[in-house]
């Protein structure tokens, strides 16, 4: 390997593309660490005297004919340059480019320079502006310039390419640009060196822009390392990390799926099949990348993604941790499985001699029309079929984690989906892609979506089964569904069976591990009752909107239970557990023991419309019922009588006792059964699942 060498030495007469076979920028902030920060800390920290080690480039020549007219053409064949593919080492060179690119826009924007072009602008008595761009930014083409050929950027099918030209390097006619978790890393780089570019003149002034400027192209150094056979390049990659994020398992899966590629024999794959299949892989990945990033600030899991669909398209086993990628990079696709051959039978048409009437040996002649050939274990077909199922499962996975921001899905799917989320949709979730990808009914859909959630619910939430229970066998179920093994009416059916052991003999809902979980919840040393149950909030939510109807107006949203502040209540204890005078005074029958229980019982349980300081949850429950207000009429908190559709069917009690508490109770309980049609044995069973001390009341 060679001598290290500087940025300005890296960029020289090279042009350098990301290839298909890697992902989009992935530098970003996390818990444990920030490597933007290390960069700039790395850079501004560097003394005079010294030079730091920035790695390994490690590059593949592109010896493809460069089309003539392809942006880069002019440059190549004029101008001497050479094409690159970065295998290793993009991460690094994106963010010394958006650095670059940030220091160019500050410097044109001093008030000095505004203006002028970028050929009358110096960063030092000599330096151009216009000489920087050209050599690591850009270069256009002599004359009218219709050509503009950037030096660094993505290959032109990949989805940050548009982001980089036109958002990064401001280059003007943009259209419609689409944004991911990628272009968000891309977005908040160019941010972040913006911001401390700005700062570091303002206390350096153009002095510092200049040293840093120096530090970064002459003395960060790179050992290069050219790749000349691209047969070695995808098995050169699969083996290198980036600095700040290790490759996922899809990256290495479709590195490993165009390296396949390019191992059959011509005769077994011709040239343009080659070439169809590769594209296939890029528009897959493509896709992939689009949907798992299509919430930017929220993207989903690459390898979350890749297991789902290998559950629903291969197998499921019981293993843990790295299952789903060993039986994909180390038994299903591999370069073995290429040069293992396999015997096909292959009926071929062939002559048929005709026989006269007197030939009495043509009755023992057997004419041979079978032969075999020799192909791949893993045929090329096969691979196409993998990949094509990846690329329209990945839509369907990002929808049932974001329903709301699908435009293909039917209204009833969206409601339904965001009551699986609501209530976990847990080792479903496979299953729940399966189905939107192979249930083209919506009614259909909507059936297995209710018997879904209803299992959940009752298996779960009452039934207090472990959250692993029937997994595999729905995990297998997604694998049939996809396969066409089984319809509509028999998944069902599947989902009915497993049900059966959370009811008796007589259709009732077994209550007993119910009881038995909310007795320890209820005991004198743990008082929370129902308010630590798993199901509370979805229950009361789902009453919430059972209250709507066409015209009213709704006023709770699941975001308020699960993203309110510490210091915000968004279920309240209409009996609070700390009591003044007042409420000391309604309950004087009951010991603090049973006042406690009946706080903690689920008919005290209420949703409110907005997050109440805590210090307002003793007030009297009048007072309760009425908006409250500061000394200045300044409005502090919604009554019951103008807040959720809850509250105000609560404000419409006379009193709050133990009475009533256990009325609402039973009402709740009621609707659980009309929610999800079952029964409980009866009322005495409903009263004793309320806890405990006002049964008789």
């Amino acid at each position: 390997m060679n001598d290290p060498i500087p940025l300005d030495s890296v960029f020289k007469e090279k042009i350098f593309r990301i290839p298909d076979f890697q992902r989009g920028f992935a530098w970003h902030t996390s818990d444990t660490r920030n490597p933007l920060r290390d960069f700039w800390e790395d850079l501004v920290n560097l003394s005079e005297d010294r030079s730091h080690y920035t790695g390994v480039l490690t590059l593949r020549e592109v010896t493809e004919e460069v089309e003539e007219e392809d942006s880069e053409y002019w440059l190549v064949e004029d101008h001497s340059y050479k094409m690159y593919h970065i295998v290793d080492g993009q991460q690094r060179l994106t963010t010394f480019i958006i650095f670059l690119q940030s220091l160019i826009e500050l410097i044109s924007s001093l008030e000095d320079n505004k203006g002028k072009s970028y050929d009358e602008i110096f960063l030092t008595d000599t330096l151009k502006l216009s000489s920087i761009i050209g050599k690591f930014i850009y270069r256009d083409s002599p004359g009218k310039k219709i050509l503009r050929t950037y030096k660094f950027g993505y290959e032109v099918d990949n989805p940050s390419y548009q982001y980089l030209r036109y958002r990064i390097f401001n280059e003007d006619g943009e259209g419609e640009i689409e944004e991911t978790f990628y272009t968000l890393n891309l977005r908040n780089a160019k941010k972040y060196f913006s911001s401390q570019l700005k700062n570091l003149y303002e206390i350096e002034g153009l002095e510092g822009l200049e040293y840093i400027y120096k530090k970064l192209t002459k003395k960060f150094l790179f050992n290069e390392y050219i790749i000349k056979d691209e047969f070695d390049v995808f098995v050169a990659f699969e083996t290198m990390n980036n600095r700040g994020k290790k490759l996922s398992d899809l990256e290495l899966l479709k590195n490993r799926l165009i390296y396949l590629t390019t191992l059959y024999p011509d005769k077994e794959l011709k040239k343009s099949e080659r070439s169809s299949i590769r594209e296939n892989i890029n528009l897959t990945w493509k896709e992939i990348y689009h949907q798992l990033g299509r919430n930017e600030k929220k993207p989903l899991n690459d390898d979350d993604f890749l297991r789902a669909h290998w559950i629903m398209y291969f197998k499921y086993s019981r293993e843990k941790g790295n299952d789903y990628i060993r039986y994909l990079l180390d038994e299903k696709f591999t370069p073995q499985n290429i040069h293992k051959k396999k015997e096909v039978k292959v009926e071929l048409d062939s002559p048929i001699e005709q026989k006269t009437d007197f030939d009495i040996d043509s009755a023992d002649e057997e004419n041979e029309t079978i032969q075999t050939i020799s192909v791949s274990h893993l045929g090329p077909e096969e691979i196409k079929n993998y990949i094509l199922s990846l690329r329209s499962s990945a839509k369907h996975w990002f929808n049932t984690f974001y329903p709301e921001l699908s435009e293909s899905l039917s209204e009833t799917d969206k409601l339904w989906l965001d009551r699986l989320n609501r209530i976990g949709m847990g080792y479903f979730r496979p299953l729940v892609m399966s189905i939107l990808l192979n249930v083209k009914s919506s009614s259909q859909r909507e059936r297995l979506f209710t018997r879904i959630e209803r299992f959940i619910f009752v298996v779960f939430s009452i039934n207090r089964a472990y959250r692993n229970y029937g997994d595999s066998e729905f995990y297998n179920a997604a694998r049939e569904l996809n396969n066409k093994d089984i319809d509509v009416a028999a998944l069902i059916k599947k989902i009915e069976n497993r049900e059966k052991s959370s009811f008796d003999s007589d259709g009732f809902i077994n209550t007993d591990s119910f009881r038995a979980y909310l007795a320890k919840k209820f005991s004198d040393n743990n008082v929370n009752g129902y308010y630590t149950w798993n199901g509370l909030r979805y229950l009361l939510y789902e009453y919430e909107m059972d209250l709507l109807n066409e015209g009213r107006q709704q006023k709770v949203y699941w975001t308020d239970l699960i993203n309110s502040p510490k210091d915000s209540v968004t279920v309240e204890h209409i009996l609070p557990q700390t009591l003044s005078t007042y409420w000391e005074k309604i309950f004087s029958g009951f010991d603090e023991t049973s006042i406690y229980k009946l706080s903690a019982s689920l008919g005290n349980m209420l949703l409110l419309s907005k997050s109440i300081n805590s210090s307002l949850q003793n007030d009297t429950f009048e007072n309760k019922k009425k908006p409250k207000y500061s000394s200045k009429s300044a409005k502090l908190r919604n009554g019951y009588s103008d807040g959720s559709h809850s509250e105000i069917e609560v404000s419409e009690y006379t009193t709050w006792d133990a009475e009533a508490i256990k009325k609402r109770g039973l009402k709740l309980l009621s609707f659980i059964e009309k929610r999800w049609a079952f029964k409980f044995p009866n009322e005495e069973v409903k009263e004793d699942l309320l806890f405990p001390g006002f049964i008789n009341t």
